[in-house]
């Protein structure tokens, strides 16, 4: 088995090879497969708690996982999250069927760096650069045991916490009363991923991991637009309140001067 095989693939060779029940150190083998393999290709770190098997169920449980900012931004976290569940579906053969990819109220930063550049939208841009650029490059290696075909039926990302974060964006005369501030984005699904004829293994972690930026970047965009516009208003309305105010006492003072 290849060293550089991702979760998806190590999942589907275990099973399909009958010997993953007897496997007990599986779970900290996918752990740090997941670390080294997320960190390569997000160019950040990636770093997992723990992961368990439920071998009865068909369910994998991820825990405490963690995206470190890329380099450049602030030294929180990009995405965080308690509990990822994976429930399994076919696993007897190709192309073997992940039902459910199950995210529950990750922490997410949208953090803008001085130039305008965005943290989630380093992150997916090193995703880009690990897709295949070809169709040659993408083509189903069917028969490469070593990276089997996968398919992900749907994935479930609910209770998004999501902090947007313009400390660093540089606003002119425009001053911000408020650059930090949190929202809770509605739960969005995506998928299937690999359908029909299923994926390569060690393309299908990169699949879902930009499936789920591409949607979260579009809501922290409008989210930040939405906030953009109404500290806008609000200055707005200020300085014409303050400039209500120097006319009204510019016209006190010529009335007074009337009937002086």
């Amino acid at each position: 088995m290849k060293k550089g095989l991702g979760i998806i693939t190590l999942l589907a060779l275990l099973i399909a090879g009958g010997a993953w029940y007897i496997l007990s150190g599986a779970g900290d083998f996918i752990r740090v497969q997941i670390e080294q393999q997320g960190s390569k290709y997000l160019g950040t770190t990636v770093s997992v708690f723990k992961v368990d098997l439920a071998l009865t169920e068909g369910r994998m449980t991820i825990s405490d996982l963690d995206i470190k900012n890329p380099v450049g931004f602030s030294k929180e976290d990009a995405f965080s999250v308690d509990v990822i569940i994976l429930d399994l579906g076919e696993v007897i053969n190709e192309p073997y069927v992940i039902q459910t990819i199950s995210i529950d109220a990750p922490e997410i930063l949208y953090e803008v760096d001085k130039d305008g550049k965005g943290n989630l939208i380093e992150l997916k841009n090193n995703l880009a650069a690990a897709l295949p650029k070809t169709e040659q490059e993408s083509a189903p290696a069917s028969q490469d045991s070593a990276n089997p075909l996968v398919i992900v039926e749907n994935l479930t990302v609910s209770n998004i916490r999501l902090k947007l974060n313009f400390e660093n964006l540089p606003t002119g005369d425009f001053n911000l009363d408020t650059k930090t501030y949190e929202v809770t984005l509605p739960t969005f699904n995506a998928g299937p991923i690999g359908q029909p004829n299923g994926m390569p293994a060690d393309q299908v972690g990169i699949a879902v991991v930009n499936a789920m930026l591409e949607n979260i970047i579009t809501a922290a965009k409008s989210q930040a637009k939405k906030h953009l516009s109404k500290e806008a208003k609000k200055k707005v309305k200020q300085e014409l309140e303050k400039q209500k105010g120097k006319l009204l006492d510019k016209a006190n003072d010529k009335l007074k001067g009337l009937f002086n």
